[in-house]
């Protein structure tokens, strides 16, 4: 099980192909990665703050309980902070389990838990303007249904 919290790009198949080598026990490995989104088309760019040390705890606490819960047999979680671009990958989330749909539900619960619970602040900002990033009640929904 790796979290890492990182300003650094990465290259997710890169991270994909290393994560998945070496697992001859496994099934399935799922993986996800989200991207800086701009919305409105006016995005110049995201910031992205965290507490070093804070973060990477709370996301190892939720790794270990999707580990516990769907019996993975490995489980990758990256999340960048700083200063990112529209579309420049912001995290990656991969799971490797026995069977696909125990590793495509805790991918899910994670990127879920990320969304909406993991230590981080997003800043948007524009041309006009700079907003943080507000919860949303979908994202909320989502994670409720664990």
């Amino acid at each position: 099980m790796l979290v890492r919290v990182q300003t650094e790009p990465f290259d997710a198949g890169a991270e994909l192909n290393a994560f998945a080598q070496g697992h001859t026990d496994v099934g399935a490995v799922v993986s996800f990665t989200g991207v800086v989104r701009d919305t409105n088309g006016d995005l110049t760019e995201m910031q992205i703050e965290h507490y070093p040390g804070m973060t990477e705890r709370a996301i190892g606490k939720i790794v270990d309980e999707a580990t516990a819960r769907w019996n993975l047999a490995d489980a990758l979680v990256i999340h960048r902070h700083g200063t990112l671009s529209p579309g420049a990958p912001i995290m990656m989330v991969a799971t490797a389990a026995a069977h696909r749909a125990a590793a495509f539900a805790a991918a899910d619960f994670l990127m879920d838990y990320l969304k909406s619970r993991a230590p981080f602040w997003k800043k948007e900002i524009t041309s006009d303007s700079a907003d943080w990033v507000a919860a949303k009640t979908a994202d909320e929904d989502a994670l409720n249904r664990w």
